[in-house]
């Protein structure tokens, strides 16, 4: 039997339209760079069960369906960014009395170009043309951005239709920080809520009552020492949900586990918090306001340490722009990820419209001495603010604190080279902590397939000493990002 027969107008030559007989699990990067073309180009099908050379169908079973649907789901999520718009089907057919299954999967043009394939770290763009699949030209590249520039997460559409009534906690929450004053549809409209058809944008879902999907997903973590390699991990909780809940989950979090002290004054004391209560309040909001939501399979983390609160959103400082430690936050230019986000915290006065935020951490530790100074660094795929704590006498431990790096990349990089190689700059560190802090297991398979890799290639310094061995970036080939204000 053959696709045709299954499914009318599927020539076999055609331009938009590819074919696999199932997925090559050796070559992921050679079907994940299809997927990603069609979205750079005018959409596609992939069908998976057909052998491409002939259309004949060699189908699945009902679970070998769903397990190879799931695997292609979880490596576009793992590889491709944005995810692509795209539909799953499953079509059903039979074969000499017995149930089969063809996959397929429309991939719709993306709104947002250019869609890059990341795999072992190395960002790649693909273009299909004419049938084929090759990376896109620097004309084309331009072009894509050109298109895009101004599309972001929160401004494209949902096909959720606006209901006022779904969003309670959002006009209750501002009116209690407008003086009873009610939000109104018609303010909603003008800053972009809903579209003519009432359609809510997808930045508007994430504010929803019941909203508690992946895209605003939190992980608050205590650990008992100075890095996530520690002896034990105080507490790891997660949380789902909107945007509004999401902040004061932060805070909350953090308030009932943080520190406190007192300093004795003349005519009676003065209590310390460990951080500021605007400060990181200020922190919360701008992980939320500006974290990048195209990046699937993320989370804000929040992770307090003996010395210091690190508060990391998703996504670089702005544009894959890189930062080092700088604590002059004053001098940051404030560069909104999320128009619509932004908006809707500034009506609801969670920030100013002017970017304030980090001025107000600044005054909230003005009296603090240079270790205990607040500081921000960012790496291509997360931006870190971080703040001392301020009951800890001795300061921050800065060798504890991964640094923004450079470097060529090695051979077979994979997805966790840089994060390794940032963690290991300052400080030498044992597999163990390093596997924690890159929430993996510390296995055979880690130290040989990642660690050995770095090794051998002479980015990372490999030394033993008793039965430990230890491991630290070989500055030859690794920089430090060195703009420490």
């Amino acid at each position: 039997m053959f696709l045709e027969e299954l499914v009318p107008g599927t020539e076999i030559e055609t331009f938009h339209i590819e074919r696999k007989a199932m997925l090559n699990r050796d070559d992921v990067q050679g079907w994940l760079k299809t997927i990603a073309g069609f979205s750079n180009a005018q959409g596609g099908i992939f069908f998976i069960g057909v052998e491409d050379a002939s259309n004949k169908l060699i189908g699945f079973s009902r679970k070998a369906a769903d397990n190879e649907r799931n695997f292609f789901n979880n490596q576009v999520n793992e590889h491709i960014f944005p995810r692509p718009d795209m539909r799953i089907d499953f079509i059903r057919y039979e074969n000499r009395g017995k149930e089969l299954f063809v996959i397929r999967v429309d991939i719709f043009e993306s709104p947002v170009k250019p869609v890059i394939l990341k795999f072992k770290n190395i960002p790649s763009i693909y273009m299909r043309r004419d049938g084929f699949t090759n990376g896109a030209t620097y004309e084309e590249i331009i072009q894509m951005s050109i298109q895009s520039r101004k599309i972001q997460f929160d401004i494209t559409d949902s096909d959720e239709d606006y209901e006022r009534k779904n969003f309670k906690k959002l006009f209750l929450f501002y009116a209690e920080r407008n003086n009873g004053k009610e939000l109104t549809d018609k303010a909603l409209s003008s800053i972009g809520f809903f579209t003519k058809n009432k359609k809510l944008k997808n930045g508007a879902l994430l504010f929803s009552d019941k909203y508690a999907d992946v895209k605003t997903q939190v992980q608050c973590s205590v650990f008992s020492g100075f890095n996530k390699g520690s002896e034990r991990i105080i507490t790891i909780n997660k949380f789902n949900g909107n945007i509004t809940d999401s902040i004061f989950y932060i805070t909350d979090f953090v308030k009932q586990r943080m520190n406190h002290t007192f300093i004795k004054l003349p005519d009676g004391r003065k209590n310390i918090d460990a951080y500021p209560e605007r400060a990181l309040f200020e922190g919360a909001v701008n992980a939320v306001a500006h974290r990048d939501y195209f990046l699937d399979g993320t989370q804000i983390q929040v992770d307090m340490f003996r010395d210091r609160l690190e508060i990391s959103s998703p996504g670089s400082f702005f544009q894959g722009e890189k930062i080092g430690k700088t604590y002059n936050l004053s001098n940051i230019i404030s560069k909104r990820r999320n128009e619509l986000i932004c908006a809707i915290l500034v009506e609801c006065k969670l920030m100013e419209a002017a970017g304030t935020g980090f001025d107000k951490i600044i005054q909230e530790y003005k009296t603090a001495d240079e270790k205990h100074k607040p500081f921000i660094y960012s790496s291509s795929d997360h931006f870190t603010l971080v703040l001392p704590d301020l009951t800890f006498e001795a300061g921050i431990k800065s060798e504890e604190v991964p640094v923004a790096i450079e470097f060529i990349p090695p051979k077979a990089m994979s997805e966790y080279d840089e994060k390794i190689l940032s963690y290991c700059f300052g400080i030498r560190r044992r597999a163990g902590e390093i596997a924690a802090f890159l929430h993996l297991t510390d296995s055979t398979y880690f130290r040989k397939t990642i660690l050995d890799n770095l090794v051998r290639q002479n980015y990372l310094i490999k030394t033993k000493t008793g039965n430990t061995h230890f491991y630290q970036a070989n500055r030859t080939h690794v920089k430090k990002i060195d703009n420490t204000v």
